[in-house]
């Protein structure tokens, strides 16, 4: 990697800077190729455009980078990979997709869990020594619990334990696990990489010759590659990553402030509160908060649904990481039981602050 810095590395990494190409790598909608040559079916040796992709966001994390078709076509690789009777180690409340495939081979007997308060530190750090996987959430979905990533990802432990973290709230802009110890990174680049919830994308990160290997493998046999024009759109959205990261995180601490103080709101989760449980871990080591919150309105969960009923520049939607600002109440998802009934978490988005509030303050009511 050239000695950019991140925001330029978004902007110019993935392009051929060959006299006569196209200044952006154009999809190349292709399966298969003339022979003989290196490149010989889409499926196994990817496209130019799959590889753009790759190329940036692999920079980002300074490793190299593998693209799938969905974030959760990523994370299952990762799980998938595990030999019967393996022990992980994950949060109490990870991403819904992901604690369904824990639960299925958990009921399958193909391994044994082991669930952790993702703030208790000490509990990661002396799973290490028993898990062949553990699998970090870092901001947590949707309780934005930051994990102490440099004192988990930093401690010893065997050469047989794989640490991932799902990176997806934070982006490789807020942090790098690769850095801090992490073997491998997971990103939904539906989310914020894509950035404009027209897509469907994932990506795992490695720096292990043996682990590029491997997931290329896996990714040739489960056919979890990603299209064409969703690897162009991808590389579209992360060149402006940098500015709609800054504004919604800006717009994210505005907000939180605004909710904290709100006596309709009984409580608010986001890292760049002091009052937040993590907001010392986060202040130590990542380079920003996110743009990530939830919010735990007055009341019952009916009355929650009301107050999402009434918005009406505010998206009540499920998803994340867009230019737009959307909420959801996640007790009202199966599986989601644990989580409190009023909790709305936010993806906070790029309009402006006081027309948030606005729309957030008359729907409260």
């Amino acid at each position: 990697m050239p000695d950019w810095t991140p925001e330029t590395w978004l902007i110019a990494a993935g392009r051929t800077r060959v006299e006569g190409d196209p200044l952006n790598v154009p999809p190349v909608f292709a399966s298969n190729f003339f022979l003989p040559d290196e490149r010989v079916y889409s499926r196994a040796e990817q496209t130019p455009t799959v590889e753009a992709l790759e190329t940036v966001i692999g920079g980002l994390e300074g490793g190299r980078a593998l693209a799938f078709g969905s974030g959760m076509a990523a994370a299952a690789t990762v799980f998938h990979r595990l030999a019967v009777g393996t022990h992980i180690a994950v949060p109490t409340d990870p991403y819904h997709g992901v604690a369904g495939i824990v639960a299925e081979g958990e009921a399958q007997g193909r391994w044994t869990v082991e669930r952790l308060d993702q703030a208790d530190t000490s509990a990661w750090i002396d799973a290490l020594s028993r898990s062949d996987l553990v699998w970090l959430e870092s901001p947590e979905n949707p309780l934005i619990t930051v994990a102490d990533l440099p004192a988990i990802c930093g401690a010893s432990r065997p050469a047989s334990t794989l640490v991932c973290v799902d990176s997806t709230f934070a982006t490789p802009l807020l942090q790098q696990p690769l850095d801090l110890g992490a073997d491998v990174v997971m990103h939904s680049a539906t989310k914020f990489i894509g950035g404009h919830s027209d897509l469907l994308a994932g990506a795992l990160v490695v720096r292990r010759d043996d682990l590029v290997d491997e997931f290329h493998e896996r990714r040739l046999l489960q056919g979890a590659t990603i299209g064409a024009m969703e690897a162009f759109l991808t590389t579209r959205g992360a060149r402006t990553l940098h500015l709609r990261l800054s504004k919604a995180q800006d717009n994210a601490m505005e907000l939180a402030q605004r909710l904290e103080a709100d006596e309709r709101i009984i409580r608010v989760r986001y890292p760049g509160l002091p009052s937040h449980e993590t907001h010392g871990a986060a202040k130590s080591f990542m380079a920003g908060f996110g743009a990530m919150l939830s919010f735990e309105t007055d009341g019952d969960a009916d009355r929650c649904d009301a107050v999402l009923g009434r918005l009406e520049l505010i998206n009540h939607a499920t998803s994340l990481g867009g230019v737009e600002t959307t909420v959801e109440r996640r007790a009202s998802l199966a599986g989601q039981q644990r989580i409190p009934p009023t909790l709305v978490r936010t993806s906070v988005g790029c309009e402006h602050i006081d027309d948030l509030w606005s729309d957030l303050d008359r729907a409260l009511g």
